[in-house]
């Protein structure tokens, strides 16, 4: 076995992998690096004797704010087969062993693997993985409970069929009642954030800038697009989808609060869905959702639920922790703006 490292600006090889392993998913690749421009990112490349890929893992290195503490974090890594032990062991005892040279507190993952993979979840607690208390709050970097919906060899007659019949009903309304959809690039990814903006300050969550956006539509390119709801020339509703590998996934959804009663935001998603499909993918990955009814957000969950009755539940976060004293005092900090912010909005409400 050999470990090797590659940049974001020479990870073809790295990035082609990813495209072609089920466990592949957007943001290991390159290009999400790009998009976490406040990150370093390095791509992990282990290959066997004979020079084949094994196994992969993107990780992203920062140090966090107003200290001299750095976090290391491989969303939803590593990439290979979970059931393979000594490729697992491998990636993540390379990554770790970069983390202390570069003096990093811990190593989070959150691995795109099921709750019920009890098996590859006592692995990573042998190799020292700790794992916090998990609940349906949310409070994790990526989203524990996620809806992800299955195209492969499905019509899509098929694929409507299995929606709520609420949301089958959403979905021809607003086709009846003159929503137009269009796909955009770049350009309009103002727009966007200002629809962004109105669907924060409704639902009381902070949003990303214009810049972010755009970061996201540089980094990938013709698999990332914008879709658009308008009536009558007015924008009522967008999402922002990204494209690797077998599933597509939308990232960021925002409406406007006029004309509401149009559902543009489900004709937005059955396009999304639709490209998924023309695109070969097997699954459209609607990311989080929230389970608790007393979540503010909870209004997020039943939406996407209407698309995609059941849910998976993810092993959550695990840390492989390297500063004990760096790691407490971090996730105090970061308790304690969490709550700040929480107060400043019911204050501004």
């Amino acid at each position: 076995m050999k470990i090797e490292t590659v940049k974001v600006n020479e990870a073809k090889e790295f990035d082609d992998f990813i495209k072609s392993h089920p466990k592949g998913h957007m943001m290991q690749t390159s290009m999400w690096g790009k998009v976490k421009k406040e990150w370093d990112w390095t791509g992990f490349i282990l290959r066997d004797d004979s020079g084949v890929i094994k196994g992969v893992c993107g990780v992203l290195l920062r140090k966090m704010p107003y200290t001299s503490f750095k976090m290391m974090y491989a969303p939803r890594g590593p990439v290979c087969d979970l059931d393979d032990k000594e490729t697992v062991t491998a990636l993540l005892k390379a990554v770790a062993d970069y983390g202390k040279k570069n003096k990093a507190f811990t190593f989070k993952i959150d691995t795109d693997t099921p709750v019920s993979n009890t098996e590859y979840i006592n692995l990573l607690k042998s190799l020292g993985f700790t794992f916090r208390d998990n609940n349906e709050k949310f409070e994790s970097v990526q989203a524990r409970y996620i809806f992800r919906l299955p195209l492969e060899g499905r019509t899509e007659e098929e694929v409507m069929a299995g929606f709520h019949s609420k949301t089958r009903y959403n979905t021809r309304l607003a086709e009846r009642k003159g929503v137009r959809i269009e796909i955009k690039g770049k350009e309009f990814c103002e727009d966007f954030h200002n629809l962004m903006l109105v669907t924060g300050e409704r639902d009381n969550f902070a949003t990303r800038s214009t810049g972010y956006f755009e970061r996201i539509m540089d980094a990938f390119g013709d698999d990332a697009k914008l879709c658009f709801a308008y009536y009558e020339d007015e924008l009522l509703a967008g999402a922002l989808d990204v494209h690797v590998g077998d599933k597509v996934w939308y990232v960021y959804g925002a409406s406007s609060n006029e004309h509401r009663n149009l559902m543009p935001t489900y004709l937005v998603q059955w396009t999304m869905i639709k490209w998924a499909m023309e695109e070969g993918c097997s699954w459209y990955d609607f990311r989080g959702g929230y389970p608790d009814e007393n979540n503010p957000l909870h209004g997020i969950y039943k939406f996407k639920k209407g698309f995609c009755n059941d849910y998976i539940e993810f092993m959550g976060e695990a840390d492989l922790i390297m500063n004990r004293f760096a790691y407490t005092f971090v996730n105090k900090a970061t308790e304690l703006m969490k709550s700040t912010r929480k107060l400043r909005a019911k204050i501004l409400k």
